[in-house]
């Protein structure tokens, strides 16, 4: 309901209380991993994009390999792509959406729960596979292996142990058993967090594969602005008024052509 704006002040004081209160009641581990890790990974998140491109500017870049290899490539960058997107877009509307919204557009709960399922495994599949086809390219190919940096294998662990993780909670718990509504704890604590009025109760009851799908996506959000991820905040759009770039072709084979005396003709 909207609040008034007479009431408005106490009504936002008393959300405060409300906020000191459940992180008072909390235990000191609950705080410490749904209050603080999140903080933390969000502080890392938005000042570590602010120092990458304030001080490292030409590294923001996907440091494409393709040059070195193209036919796995074309497998499975579109593929995890694909995947990725879905399920990124799945949790916007899972977790920053709430029940009264969804409900309000015509949305029951059986449809968005059979849709979230389905949608999110067959997302899921296609992310985990299209990202095991670009590791396996990348330790077995030779030059792609070389331009491998620290940062690329950290990225990778963690990326892959977020999404293995997040395919075995849903699977666990939405085909091996009943189904969990997440919506009504995780989606209200991770809101409460950008509200600046968390709420680590609402985590205490939650099945252990979504607390831990749910840290290893913060332990991601704070390496992000230090991998190639980078990228995915930015749009190429200089390409639209960058000048043609002209290539130049020489003769395969050096000297091919016998040398002719004098001046020749210019066509």
């Amino acid at each position: 309901m909207p609040v008034a704006p007479e009431t408005a002040p106490l009504q936002y004081a008393a959300d405060a209380v409300n906020a000191v209160n459940a992180v008072n009641t909390a235990g000191g581990l609950d705080v410490l991993l749904w209050v603080i890790v999140p903080y933390v990974a969000l502080v890392l998140f938005v000042g570590g994009h602010v120092w990458r491109y304030r001080y490292d500017k030409f590294g923001w870049t996907t440091r494409s390999s393709q040059l070195y290899e193209k036919r796995l490539l074309r497998i499975g960058s579109p593929l995890f792509h694909f995947g990725i997107l879905v399920v990124l877009i799945g949790h916007v509307v899972g977790l920053l959406i709430p029940n009264s919204w969804t409900e309000a557009a015509g949305i029951t709960e059986h449809t968005y729960h059979v849709s979230a399922v389905v949608m999110g495994t067959v997302a899921g599949v296609c992310t985990l596979g299209g990202l095991a086809i670009l590791i396996y390219r990348r330790r077995t190919v030779g030059p792609v292996f070389s331009a491998t940096t620290r940062n690329d294998k950290l990225m990778y662990l963690m990326l892959t142990l977020a999404l293995v993780l997040g395919l075995a909670a849903t699977v666990a718990a939405n085909v091996v058993d009943e189904g969990y509504d997440y919506r009504t704890t995780i989606s209200p604590w991770f809101r409460s967090i950008f509200y600046f009025q968390p709420d680590p109760e609402l985590m205490v009851g939650v099945p252990i594969l979504f607390q831990l799908h749910a840290l290893s996506a913060f332990a991601l959000f704070a390496v992000w602005p230090f991998t190639r991820l980078v990228h995915m905040l930015t749009a190429p759009l200089g390409y639209l008024t960058r000048p043609y770039i002209v290539y130049r072709s020489r003769d395969t084979q050096l000297g091919s052509r016998a040398p002719r005396r004098g001046w020749e003709r210019v066509r």
